[in-house]
């Protein structure tokens, strides 16, 4: 069996808030860490049914950068959702709202 790891590497400043996020994957030997200002990372746990969460971004990523990010982090939730449960009705419904939420925030343009 094949493992792969992916280590995410957080440089904190004196009072632990995020100075740097970086991350690389073992499935390229030769690759460097790629820096990231933000990142979320769900977990959902076999025994408890328990979802848990890890959330940082660094404390130069502008509101409008984590606008988009939210953005394109609903449109791809939405996608995962429908490629797991086929559920069409679902998908769609989370993908306007993100639609809305990229209306609001003015990431995409109005239809």
């Amino acid at each position: 069996m094949n493992k792969n790891r992916i280590v995410i590497e957080i440089e904190l400043d004196e009072k632990n808030y995020p100075e740097s996020i970086k991350w690389k994957s073992d499935n390229d030997e030769n690759s460097e860490f790629v820096e990231s200002k933000s990142f979320f990372l769900s977990l959902f746990d076999k025994k408890t049914k328990d979802t848990m969460e890890l959330d940082l971004w660094t404390k130069d990523m502008q509101v409008l950068e984590m606008d988009r990010y939210v953005f394109q982090s609903l449109s791809s939730l939405a996608d995962m959702y429908y490629r797991a449960t086929k559920n069409t009705d679902l998908a769609n419904e989370m993908q306007k709202f993100a639609r809305f939420f990229g209306e609001k925030t003015q990431i995409i343009a109005k239809k």
